[in-house]
């Protein structure tokens, strides 16, 4: 494959994550309106992506397995003609239990393009490249987890609430149609079985890893998931401001995804172990600066950078790293490690909120990173050469 075509497959393996989490997050900002399309609670539209999210962690490790052995172009279009459909009949349906139904099945085969997106574009590249080559893709995930639930809010407000989901359906079919005239065919070399793939699973690097994500993602995540409600009820922002400073975080995750490749690429080890320092620093600084505007949204940046694009990076390379011999499915067991970080940490600083207050919500983040720390020197420690063959 020329370079020319490695960055255009690489381009459209970006802007395709952007259509599947734009997919899974742009739902967030219709839910007034679908709680009314459908005639159900704000709370019950929410299992729209509450469900979507379990069937990720479900199926996480599971569908990537599968779905290994396949020509990588084939598995790209089946996924993204599945979301083509799905976005499709959430435009038309009428039934909000066809609609919840479509969800699930949209996130069991989410994993499946995510997991193999990183796989594709990190071995389009030398080894040396791949982590850069991945934080491109990462790009995408970035922009579909942030830019999607105001786009689709705004489509929503200005038009309605079909042209919003139509936009889905929109960005899914040009992936669709580029994916299919400009991607080669690319058939799996050796193709492994399902048992050489689980049998990473003996590895306890690969578990302490795993934790390690858990843990890292819970920490942005138990703090990120009540973020608007600190804006609101510490910083006191107007509602304007505080879009504007979820706007900031979201750009600072797509600076991040361009450090975090360079950083990985030359310094893996220390970039891994400085990470949950350096956002416990800043954890530290919101909790005493959190009631300044000014403050917040200049820490806003800092984090942004951290904890959206180095995070995201860093989780990914923890695992792959784990287990290079099953990319496809050690990438599975990255999505769903993630999810369940995701979920941990918001259960979490839901009870902390409840318990203390919305000011210590931060508490979790630094928790989650003090305990990541320990994990992520005993996996530095079980990775030296002398431990490497009980790994």
């Amino acid at each position: 494959m020329f370079l020319y075509n490695k960055k255009l497959l690489i381009f459209i393996l970006t802007i395709g994550v952007f259509g599947i989490l734009n997919t899974e997050m742009g739902v967030i900002g219709l839910l007034p309106s679908i709680a009314e399309q459908f005639n159900v609670s704000v709370s019950t539209a929410g299992l729209l992506v509450s469900l979507f999210a379990l069937a990720i962690a479900i199926s996480g490790p599971i569908m990537p397995l599968l779905f290994s052995g396949i020509n990588r172009k084939t598995v790209m279009l089946i996924v993204l003609g599945m979301f083509v459909l799905g976005n499709i009949v959430s435009v038309f349906t009428t039934n909000f239990t066809v609609l919840l139904l479509t969800r699930v099945v949209l996130g069991f085969f989410h994993p499946i393009y995510c997991s193999m997106a990183f796989t594709v574009a990190a071995s389009s590249v030398s080894k040396e490249e791949a982590p850069k080559a991945v934080s491109k893709v990462f790009i995408g995930v970035s922009a579909g987890m942030v830019a999607g639930v105001p786009i689709a809010s705004f489509i929503d407000s200005v038009l309605s609430y079909e042209m919003a989901m139509a936009f889905f359906a929109v960005v899914t079919v040009i992936v669709f149609i580029a994916t299919f005239i400009f991607v080669p065919s690319m058939p799996v070399e050796v193709k492994q079985s399902y048992g050489a793939q689980l049998s990473v699973l003996k590895k306890s690097i690969i578990w302490i890893s795993i934790v390690t994500v858990i843990l890292l993602n819970a920490s942005v995540f138990g703090v990120y998931s009540y973020f608007t409600e600190y804006l609101k009820t510490v910083t006191n922002m107007s509602p304007n401001t505080i879009t504007l400073t979820l706007f900031i975080f979201g750009g600072a995750n797509m600076i991040g995804n361009i450090v975090a490749g360079k950083l990985l690429t030359q310094n893996p080890i220390k970039s891994v172990v400085y990470f949950p320092l350096l956002l416990s620093a800043v954890y530290i600084l919101l909790f005493f600066t959190g009631q300044y505007p000014l403050p917040m949204a200049m820490l806003t940046f800092i984090w942004g950078i951290l904890a959206g694009g180095i995070m995201a990076n860093i989780n990914q390379y923890l695992i792959t790293s784990s287990a290079p011999e099953a990319p496809d499915f050690a990438n599975g067991l990255f999505i769903s490690s993630c999810n369940v970080g995701t979920t941990v940490g918001s259960a979490a600083g839901g009870l902390l909120i409840a318990s203390m207050g919305t000011q210590y919500i931060v508490l979790v983040g630094i928790l989650s990173l003090v305990l990541s720390l320990v994990t992520i020197v005993l996996r530095n420690y079980m990775m030296t050469p002398v431990h490497q063959v009980s790994r």
